[in-house]
């Protein structure tokens, strides 16, 4: 059924990208305000905006009924929950179908099964997909002492619900594995509802890797790679399409292995499969997979001229795919920093405030992705994600030379954000030697400090 108006169930950065893409399909939008997001961008952009609740998330952005309420309010045929918040909340989708509306994502079916991590280990296996080896299904504090005899040690333990590096510990001995577990439990059932774990083993020198896909519920297709190692907290800092690190063959044969699983489930819309990569032995293991448009999606569409939040909207609305496989190829590389307003000279202190302006470098090749404008003042209520910077070139070492230059013309004035930081790692020489892996930037960043600016290269 085709969609006539989209009810936009997220804020900042992601909400102005649907918009975007819904303006380009010639679909209107509305969008939901908290009380302290009328000023936003996004509230703006749309053809109309409702408030549905305070400023705490959870009275908000995190309260289904009131969602669904403002869709018949508005007169929407189709929510679209961007990333975080509901985006993957097995519940949320159903009662939105629920309630006659379109979800632009996949069943809430598909959410469960590949969103509880235990869970979608099993189903990977199932297609034969490979995993990191550990505990089938979820494991309790008592049998992790025969699962270390067996694994080997170091074993992660993580979460089997939930995301953003929460509940996870890395126990390097049996003590470890008894005393962490209980505290990884507690962690995760505050974040998540849920306090489920499972047990990994611990690849010392990871790197991140995640292939993008898009499905129609029959088919499916990987729109390539990104890697996704620059890391703080287990939260990602920095991405590039494609993975330089990754041979061609091994390249082809982790997307296959992409499309593979996101077929076997039936996946409808955007979605991304997360691997861990290991560089001493060239192994790559499924982790994850996240149920929703990324964060990082840009680089892909940089890549690749697809617009990846367009072709989930039009999938959504009942199109099978109009992309082929064969059609899919790469064109340079293109690298994303995440501007938060966070300050990376005091141990990442947020900072919130008013935007003062915003300088960007006019290119071609640069792309902001952001939800602020100069005189926004950003709320201190949520995710401290400002905006995107996206550079693209012909090779990797162009893109990170025009990088450099395009963060040297950046400006975010009225707040600190976390550009700095960017600043430096752009001119590091382990980034441009390919020479990191998912705990390189805490280790780099020990006892380092960031209060002069990077030189001019």
């Amino acid at each position: 059924m085709p969609i006539s108006k989209i009810l936009v169930a997220n804020r900042g950065e992601i909400a102005v990208r649907i918009i975007r893409a819904a303006r380009d399909l010639g679909i209107a939008t509305a969008q939901i305000v908290s009380r302290a997001d009328h000023d936003m961008l996004a509230a703006r952009m749309a053809d109309e905006k409702i408030e549905i609740g305070p400023a705490q998330a959870s009275k908000s952005y995190l309260n289904i009924n009131a969602i669904i309420e403002a869709a018949r309010v508005v007169g929407a045929d189709a929510v679209h929950p961007g990333y975080g918040f509901l985006s993957e909340n097995a519940d949320f989708a159903d009662a939105v179908e629920a309630a006659g509306l379109i979800f632009i994502g996949p069943k809430g079916q598909t959410i469960r099964s590949m969103g509880d991590k235990a869970a979608a280990r099993s189903v990977a296996a199932q297609a034969g997909v490979r995993t990191v080896p550990g505990s089938e299904g979820r494991t309790l504090p008592s049998g992790a002492s025969r699962l270390a005899e067996e694994l080997g040690l170091p074993l992660m333990i993580k979460a089997a619900a939930g995301g953003g590096g929460r509940g996870i510990r890395v126990a390097h001995s049996v003590q470890d594995l008894e005393q962490m577990m209980p505290l990884a439990s507690a962690e995760a059932l505050a974040a998540f509802g849920d306090g489920g774990l499972y047990l990994e083993r611990f690849i010392e020198r990871a790197r991140h890797i995640e292939v993008q896909i898009l499905g129609d519920g029959t088919d499916a297709i990987h729109v390539f790679e990104r890697e996704c190692s620059l890391q703080r907290r287990r939260q990602k800092v920095w991405e590039e399409a494609p993975a330089a690190c990754l041979a061609p063959n091994v390249r082809a044969e982790l997307c296959a292995s992409a499309v593979r699983l996101a077929k076997h489930v039936n996946y409808r819309g955007a979605g991304t499969l997360e691997y861990l990569y290991d560089d001493k032995t060239g192994e790559f293991f499924f982790i994850e997979m996240n149920t929703r448009i990324q964060v990082e999606h840009p680089v892909s569409e940089m890549v690749t001229g697809i617009d990846l939040v367009k072709e989930m909207i039009k999938i959504a609305g009942g199109d099978p795919l109009s992309i082929r496989q064969e059609d899919v190829t790469l064109s340079g590389h293109a690298i994303e920093c995440r501007i938060n307003a966070e300050d990376p000279t005091a141990d990442f202190r947020p900072s919130p405030g008013t935007v003062s302006s915003i300088s960007l470098p006019d290119a071609p090749y640069v792309r902001f992705d952001t939800g602020v404008y100069a005189g926004y003042t950003v709320p201190p209520f949520y995710d401290s994600l400002l905006g995107k910077l996206i550079v693209s070139g012909a090779t990797r070492g162009e893109a990170l030379q025009r990088l450099r230059e395009a963060l040297a013309r950046f400006q975010l004035t009225g707040i600190t954000t976390t550009a700095l930081l960017h600043e430096h790692l752009a001119r590091d020489p382990d980034v441009a030697s390919l020479n990191t892996h998912t705990r390189w930037l805490e280790q780099w960043l020990e006892g380092r400090s960031l209060e002069v600016p990077a030189l001019a290269s």
